[in-house]
């Protein structure tokens, strides 16, 4: 007898209906009827680029499901610019609109959108966030170590923009994430030195030279 072999089809061949169903059943997996397009690219079946071309955005495919929808007007500003900037060093360059509908993107666009009236104004916001003014400058080597005026361990803001600044590079040796480097932010002028944690006295090293750095110099 003849075997007959028959391939299942692609998630891309799911209808929309079983499309449906697949974030009902991810819902049942995170125990809530309010899911997130976060929780659906670790749990679901299909792609970012099927939802849209089925049902145009997350909005509307959560609402022919038949679940709660996920927007969240009480989200902080700051959490949706951490969430930009968490994009925009993983590209390396500027985001466009579809990269926020992309892992690692925890919040959709159209959030951005509808917040701040598009995504360009949104990117407008996120710059003046990440370029307001920073913490006071540099105390001088020379006033006593004890009269701080920063913190020893830069912010998340401070880290993000340091990251941009500089390209997402090591500054000694123009190491990079896709080269598999690992990348610091690190004090130019040396804490231990009276270095204060402000963006001009802050660079970005690669763990090797960051690592080489304080072998030559062990106060730093």
């Amino acid at each position: 007898m003849n075997t007959i072999f028959r391939l299942k089809p692609g998630n891309s061949g799911l209808s929309d209906d079983e499309i449906l169903e697949d974030m009902r059943r991810v819902a049942k997996v995170v125990g809530s009827q309010r899911i997130t397009l976060y929780d659906y690219r670790k749990y679901g079946c299909v792609t970012d680029a099927t939802l849209r071309k089925r049902f145009g955005t997350w909005t509307t495919a959560i609402g022919r499901a038949g679940l709660n929808s996920t927007r969240n007007y009480r989200i902080p500003n700051d959490d949706l610019f951490q969430n930009l900037a968490d994009v925009w060093l993983k590209l390396g360059e500027q985001p466009i609109y579809d990269d926020m509908n992309r892992s690692p993107s925890r919040y959709c666009a159209s959030t951005y959108a509808n917040r701040f009236g598009s995504f360009r104004k949104a990117l407008d916001a996120f710059v003046v966030w990440a370029n307001a003014k920073s913490p006071p400058p540099a105390v001088a080597a020379t006033q006593p170590i004890a009269a701080r005026h920063t913190r020893r361990e830069p912010t998340w803001r401070q880290r993000a923009l340091v990251l941009m600044r500089d390209g997402n590079t090591c500054r000694m040796c123009g190491a990079r994430p896709e080269h598999g480097a690992r990348l610091h932010v690190d004090h130019v002028v040396p804490w231990s030195k009276g270095g204060e944690t402000v963006l001009d006295n802050l660079q970005v090293l690669c763990a090797q030279c960051n690592i080489g750095k304080h072998d030559v110099d062990p106060s730093g």
